[in-house]
């Protein structure tokens, strides 16, 4: 049997304008100067192992998408948009600030952070779903990417998703991982199975 080596380098977008807050699926900010600065840091760092990308694959957010067209053009790789790699949806607190929220909604913010899954706020995603279609998207990348080494932009949600499917963590678990601005992970699959590779 062919056991192909495949590595997915995952990429969270940097800073974008306006700084904290609940960006989902439903708010589109660009990056601000810092979280362009974050991005090109991590990709330099990047490129000074290993990494030899044969493709971009990016989210179709502004705080995704730009960087990623800017970076397929630099580096002469080709880019695939996957609308299923958007943030989770957060609804009505889509681009409110941690302080409004805790002015607004009193005991529902802090419920939220201590139960996640259950205590979404109305309107949002739930992590059942985001979790699904992650994982559906996961195997589809590393079948049609067999034997490839491919970055791909994306979220903080979603790159939590990817661990919990990969670690096969419960959803709980998986709010647990913070990943910063630009912060970067990579999938490998391989012989011995699907692994999370820390830089």
């Amino acid at each position: 049997m062919d056991y192909q080596t495949t590595k997915i380098d995952m990429l969270r977008h940097g800073e974008p304008e306006g700084g904290r807050m609940y960006r989902g699926s439903g708010t589109d900010h660009p990056l601000s100067n810092l979280g362009w600065q974050q991005m090109q840091q991590s990709i330099d760092a990047a490129c000074t192992g290993s990494s030899n990308w044969s493709q971009i694959i990016t989210s179709p957010m502004t705080r995704c998408l730009t960087f990623a067209e800017q970076l397929s053009q630099q580096l002469n790789i080709p880019l695939e948009v996957i609308n299923e790699l958007v943030e989770a949806g957060y609804g009505e607190w889509e681009g409110k600030t941690p302080a409004q929220l805790k002015q607004e909604y009193g005991e529902a913010y802090w419920a939220f952070y201590d139960d996640p899954v259950n205590n979404r706020p109305t309107g949002a995603e739930p992590l059942e779903v985001l979790n699904e279609r992650v994982s559906t998207t996961l195997t589809e990348l590393l079948a049609r990417y067999k034997g490839q080494n491919v970055l791909l932009i994306s979220h903080a949600g979603v790159m939590r998703a990817v661990i919990g499917n990969v670690l096969q963590m419960p959803l709980a678990s998986q709010q647990l991982i913070n990943i910063p601005y630009a912060g970067m992970y990579s999938v490998l699959d391989e012989r011995r199975g699907t692994r999370i590779c820390l830089p």
